[in-house]
């Protein structure tokens, strides 16, 4: 069975290099992106099955590529975690609003965030 593909989205450098690290470990296939402009043309190419997400980036937010993903047939069903620094209550139900799947706050677990998404994958 192929290895399911998971697409992270954040303009900061570590935290990219962090999660392609943890999830690789656990073999997934990763694909980065460093804006949502560029996460865009990679969701065309790469066809993930699972999008972490930073909700305050430069070019388009998360709340942006969240909506334009949802609105997209061809998008519409792939599951969104909002991974970002911003946690008030708020914040989560913009994320929500702008149709993540989940909000996740950082800093993060990274066991609790690999069984999340092994739950969701079932893998």
């Amino acid at each position: 069975m192929p290895s399911k593909k998971i697409l992270v989205v954040d303009d900061e450098p570590y935290v990219l290099k962090s999660l392609r690290f943890i999830l690789e470990l656990e073999g997934y296939q990763v694909c980065t992106a460093n804006d949502g402009l560029e996460a865009l043309e990679k969701l065309n190419t790469e066809k993930p099955d699972l999008l972490l997400l930073d909700m305050v980036m430069p070019h388009m937010s998360g709340q942006e590529l969240s909506q334009k993903i949802k609105t997209d047939p061809a998008t519409k069903d792939l599951y969104i975690i909002m991974l970002t620094a911003r946690g008030q209550e708020r914040d989560k139900t913009l994320a929500i609003q702008s149709g993540a799947d989940e909000h996740m706050t950082k800093p993060f677990k990274p066991s609790l965030l690999v069984q999340r998404i092994k739950e969701i994958l079932g893998s």
